[in-house]
């Protein structure tokens, strides 16, 4: 099996990514919409979107997206997308505020093996910031760029009394990138059907997957319980 979570050799400058986001402090900064997810202050605000909104902060897949208002004056973020030659979905700015805990939770379809991958790029953290994948933790600094697998239950303590500020990339699989995460080390003929989840992560699944009925998700609920 993959790594739950692995360091990208790329690392962008620490005094660009925290400039360009100060030029973002102004926007509105949106509540995340599942509130049973957290305690404390979780925001976003949006660098490309479904609707092409700064407030929208909705992630659904097999959905168009694109670019923001507010990315047009973000040179830096853009030229960071850039250099993912690859198709993006969400872009956005978390804001984790001090003393504010995001819970153990596991995202749908957010492996690389699903063919997705999430970036994090911390713009503002410190050693009281704790990121768990897969109970492992994720030793993360400003500046440096981590893929994880949020398929994996993950959770966030950020017991400083500054706020965590991550730039985040929801990125679609393709060649470009299976050269990159093999140089990671990434088995990327790796199959997801392989996966044996334990009975703790495939019930997180389900109940997951129980919060946005829809035909595909029940029927993936149905294979889930059958197994």
């Amino acid at each position: 099996m993959n790594p739950s979570s692995s360091r990208l050799s790329i690392t962008f400058s620490i005094d660009k990514l925290q400039q360009e986001f100060a030029l973002c402090e102004s926007e509105l900064w949106t509540p995340h919409f599942n509130t049973g997810r957290y305690e404390g202050n979780w925001t976003s605000v949006s660098l490309r979107s479904q609707s092409g909104l700064i407030d929208d902060i909705t992630s659904f897949p097999n959905k168009e997206y694109q670019n923001t208002s507010l990315l047009d004056r973000c040179h830096y973020f853009k030229e960071i997308m850039d250099w993912f030659q690859c198709e993006k979905e969400a872009v956005r700015l978390l804001r984790l505020g001090p003393n504010s805990e995001i819970k153990e939770h596991v995202d749908n379809d957010t492996s690389y093996e699903d063919g997705f991958f999430r970036i994090h790029i911390p713009i503002i953290t410190n050693s009281e910031v704790f990121f768990y994948v897969d109970k492992k933790l994720v030793p993360m600094k400003m500046g440096e760029c981590w893929y994880a697998n949020f398929q994996l239950p993950h959770s966030v303590e950020n017991k400083s009394k500054e706020s965590r500020i991550h730039l985040t990339l929801d990125c679609i699989r393709n060649d470009w990138s299976d050269k990159l995460f093999a140089e990671m080390g990434f088995d990327v003929s790796y199959s997801p059907k392989e996966i044996d989840y334990s009975d703790e992560i495939k019930q997180r699944i389900i109940e997951e997957l129980s919060r946005n009925p829809s035909d595909t998700n029940a029927k993936l609920i149905a294979a889930l319980q059958s197994k």
